[in-house]
C-alpha cells in the first residue's frame, strides 16, 4: 500500500504543467461586474468609436448633449444638431433584445473552448431559436472578419498541415484532393511562449500562394520561425532569410 501511494508521488508520473491552460481569463462574475447593466453595455461601444470623446461627423465639434436614456441614448451635437446613436453602424444596431443579453452572448461564444451550438446559446440566454441562431452567426462572423483583417507581429512560428484524408480513394500523401493545406501561425511572447493560433486555408503550397499569404497575415518585420525552411522561405517569398538553430527565421518584408 506505501509502495502505491508512494507512487502516486513520483516525480516522473507527473504531468507537465501547461501555463497556456492555466492563463487568466475573463471569468462569468468579472464579465457581470464589467458589463452586467445597460448603461455599461451603451459605454463599451461609445468608448470604442470615440476614444478621445465626442467627435461631431459634420462639423468635427465636441460640444454635445444626451438625449434618450439606457440603450436608446444619442448625442446631439451643440452646433449641427445631428444625432448619433451609440451602437448604430455596430453589431448592435437594429435590436429590441437588452444590450446585456448581446454582450452575454458574446461573452459566452468567445470563452468555449469547443464551440457553442445555436441551440445551446438558446437555452443559456433564454431566446428563441432563431434569435440565438441570428446572434451565433452574427457573432462568428464577426469574429471571422476581425482575424481575417488581423496582422500578427513580433515573432511568429509558421508550420504547413493538411486537414482531412479521412475519406477512402483518392492518391496519398500531400497532394491527396482529399486534403485541405493550411497554415499555422503561432505569435509568441517575449518569453518565446505562444500565445494563440492563426489557421489559415490556403490553396496549396506554392510560391504565390504563400507570398499571398503573407501579404495578408504577416506585418513588415515579423520575425517569421519555421522548421519547414523549403516551405516559409526567404527570396521569392518575399522574406529575408537567416538561419536560427534547427529552426528557420525569415523576416517579413
Amino acid at each position: 500500500m506505501a509502495a502505491c501511494v508512494q507512487g502516486l508521488f513520483d516525480p516522473k508520473l507527473v504531468l507537465a504543467y501547461n501555463l497556456i491552460q492555466f492563463e487568466h481569463g475573463m471569468s462569468l462574475p468579472e464579465f457581470i461586474q464589467c458589463f452586467g447593466t445597460e448603461t455599461a453595455c451603451v459605454d463599451a461601444p461609445y468608448r470604442a468609436r470615440w476614444p478621445a470623446g465626442f467627435v461631431c461627423p459634420r462639423c468635427g465639434g465636441s460640444a454635445h448633449c444626451v438625449v434618450g436614456s439606457g440603450s436608446r441614448r444619442r448625442l446631439q451635437c451643440n452646433t449641427s444638431h445631428i444625432q448619433r446613436s451609440m451602437t448604430a453602424g455596430t453589431f448592435f444596431a437594429s435590436t429590441k433584445l437588452p444590450l446585456t443579453t448581446r454582450f452575454l452572448a458574446i461573452y459566452l461564444l468567445s470563452q468555449s473552448k469547443t464551440g457553442l451550438s445555436a441551440l445551446a446559446l438558446k437555452r443559456r440566454i433564454g431566446v428563441s431559436h432563431p434569435t440565438a441562431w441570428l446572434m451565433h452567426h452574427k457573432v462568428m462572423e464577426a469574429m471571422a472578419d476581425r482575424e481575417a483583417a488581423h496582422r500578427l507581429v513580433g515573432a511568429v512560428e509558421v508550420d504547413d498541415a493538411y486537414l482531412g484524408g479521412e475519406r477512402a480513394g483518392g492518391k496519398p500523401g500531400r497532394g491527396s484532393e482529399n486534403k485541405v493545406p493550411i497554415a499555422d501561425a503561432v505569435p509568441l511572447n517575449d518569453k518565446g511562449h505562444p500565445l494563440y493560433v492563426k489557421v489559415t486555408q490556403i490553396p496549396g503550397f506554392t510560391n504565390d500562394a504563400i507570398s499571398k499569404w503573407a501579404r495578408s497575415n504577416l506585418a513588415p518585420g515579423t520575425a517569421v520561425l519555421s522548421v519547414r525552411s523549403g516551405i516559409f522561405r526567404g527570396g521569392d517569398r518575399g522574406r529575408l532569410h537567416a538561419q536560427r538553430g534547427n529552426r528557420q527565421q525569415s523576416q517579413a518584408a
